[in-house]
């Protein structure tokens, strides 16, 4: 028979483990939710961090209460606790059976609830059942209910108590130290004191080249001679030296040069006459035309 919870009923439990399952409907824009759980002493803390079970700490060092994964399921998306009641060490009195939205309030989330299960059958129905609504819908965290000990035996009671100030909230007013040091030095800008800051690197300055000694001046490597004609310079001579002068054409001499005819083969060259200045040419004109 499962029980209807009301917010502030009870039921006891005859099961010596049970299943707490938290389930939740998908949709576009709805929040993971995570359950968690907390082992509480006589004075309502817990007695030490490792009372803390959620998914960074999945199971309690006793091995009583722990984590058993999130589920798709027809019905909805779930996230399950495992308490052995029997394997509760005496100093816990209270568990606390907790859902947590990573900061998104809980007005993002449809149709959350928690159904307790007899561990000990595997398609058991439920036997209890809570419908959790939350009192302002800005909840970031919420107490769904509490695995309780009365006198020998166990209960089990519908809270839905609700914090604003998320997992780390709830956790702080039962007595978990959130240690603020855990911040990335990234996100803070600090370096931590045990980090060692390493030492700047020397930039590598590379050796210089060896240098070897300065060759001899480069001497002008002379040209051929044209076939006939005397060598021309090897460089061209400074600015405001005369040039060379131009070779002359083949088979012409050179403008101011004195002709001397060619000897025959055999003879002295002859010089040339000078001209005769008393001589005349003779007579030429009309006069002589006709005779």
């Amino acid at each position: 028979m499962t029980h209807a919870m009301l917010k502030g009923s009870n039921v006891p439990l005859k099961a010596t483990a049970v299943r707490a399952v938290l389930r939740w409907a998908p949709g576009q824009g709805a929040p993971d939710v995570d359950a968690s759980a907390l082992l509480l002493g006589p004075d309502g803390r817990v007695r030490s961090d490792e009372d803390f079970v959620f998914y960074n700490q999945p199971r309690h060092p006793s091995g009583a209460v722990r984590l058993l994964g999130k589920k798709r399921e027809t019905e909805g998306l779930t996230d399950t606790i495992r308490a052995d009641l029997a394997a509760v060490e005496p100093g816990v009195g209270q568990i606390l059976l907790v859902a947590s939205a990573d900061d998104v309030p809980f007005d993002r989330v449809r149709a959350l609830c928690v159904l307790l299960y007899d561990a000990s059958v595997a398609d058991g129905e439920p036997l209890a059942y809570f419908d959790i609504k939350p009192e302002t819908g800005a909840e970031t965290a919420l107490i769904c209910g509490e695995l309780y000990r009365r006198g020998e035996g166990w209960k089990f009671r519908a809270l839905g108590e609700g914090y604003s100030n998320g997992l780390k909230g709830l956790a702080n007013d039962f007595g978990i130290s959130v240690d603020e040091s855990e911040t990335p030095p990234a996100a803070t800008g600090q370096v931590p004191a045990t980090a060692s800051v390493p030492a700047p690197a020397t930039a590598s300055v590379p050796a210089p080249p060896e240098v070897s000694a300065p060759l001899p001046p480069e001497q002008p490597v002379p040209r051929e001679p044209t076939y006939g004609y005397p060598p021309e310079p090897a460089t061209q001579p400074a600015y405001g030296y005369p040039q060379p002068a131009a070779r002359p054409a083949y088979g012409y001499p050179q403008p101011g040069t004195a002709v001397v005819p060619a000897p025959a083969y055999g003879y002295p060259p002859t010089a040339a006459p000078a001209p005769d200045p008393d001589f005349e040419l003779p007579p030429q004109g009309p006069q002589f035309i006709g005779r």
